[in-house]
């Protein structure tokens, strides 16, 4: 479905280009015993303003709800209540405007390295030879020049989400939704990847959204980061990153390790796994 005009479209200003409005999601639960179904809230009253070329991050535990919001700004899901706008028109389904990245890197494995990164172009039935060439600019953007013929089992963790980021890129969406992109490369290539997103968030200025676990993650990318408690998710607080860029080495300075300080202690007493808990222990002890 299309995303369509509302009359009762929110205030908003010139710079806003995603406005979420009194976003609940519950979903239906069957009890095993019983056979009943029970509500499960995931989310709660969530109003949330993403600004034009802004970098949002969200951070939060495991079951708050991130992805569930994420998707619905994608249009693949729905909330129970309330709405979620771009550009004043209502979210009612996916739509070329936004590309997705996942953390699964959902490559077609049958496509080359060319291939996967020209098929939203085929879906917009871009000609072959402005497909070949738009192809070729993203997948030199993300340094992979020279593996165009490769396919995804011949390539890398890191490789697989670069070629991921050019896919989305590719078909030119205003706004990059990723969803944990780096969790499952090792941390020497996430801190590459990092890197090069920023680079090419600079160089692009799209607006992107960003779900994350780590709070590391979450400072060194943001403009602002969406902190969000769980049970049901909700938005706990909103922190403004007003690092200098490029960021480079900023993981080490004083400003960085009071913004991680005052993240984590908001992040303290949530329902955190023990692998989430323990990376973002391990670097607040490491910055104390």
């Amino acid at each position: 479905m299309a995303d369509s005009t509302n009359d009762a479209v929110p205030a908003s200003s010139e710079y806003d280009k995603i406005i979420a409005v009194n976003i609940n999601r519950i979903y239906k639960v069957r009890q095993h015993d019983t056979e009943e179904l029970t509500e499960f809230q995931v989310l709660k009253n969530v109003n949330l303003t993403v600004k034009k070329e802004e970098f949002l991050v969200i951070v939060g535990p495991s079951g708050c709800g991130k992805s569930t919001f994420l998707d619905m700004v994608a249009g693949l899901a729905q909330p129970t209540s309330g709405e979620i706008y771009m550009d004043k028109k209502l979210i009612t389904g996916p739509a070329l405007d936004r590309g997705i990245v996942l953390q699964g890197y959902a490559l077609f494995p049958w496509r080359s390295v060319r291939k996967n990164v020209e098929f939203g172009l085929e879906i917009k039935n871009v000609p072959k030879k402005e497909r070949a060439e738009i192809s070729q600019r993203f997948i030199d953007l993300v340094n992979l020049n020279g593996f165009e013929d490769r396919y995804p089992h011949e390539l890398s963790g890191g490789m697989k989400q670069r070629v991921a980021i050019a896919r989305a890129l590719a078909y030119d969406p205003e706004v990059l939704l990723m969803d944990e992109p780096f969790a499952a490369v090792d941390a020497q290539t996430r801190e590459v990847l990092q890197g090069e997103l920023l680079r090419i968030w600079e160089k692009t200025k799209k607006t992107i959204v960003f779900v994350t676990h780590s709070i590391d993650e979450a400072i060194f990318l943001a403009d602002r980061v969406v902190v969000m408690a769980s049970n049901p998710g909700t938005i706990k607080d909103i922190i403004q990153i007003e690092l200098p860029r490029p960021r480079d080495g900023i993981r080490a300075s004083t400003e960085f390790g009071k913004l991680r300080q005052e993240i984590w202690q908001l992040l303290q007493g949530q329902h955190i796994s023990t692998e989430e808990l323990q990376t973002n222990e391990n670097l607040h002890n490491e910055a104390v």
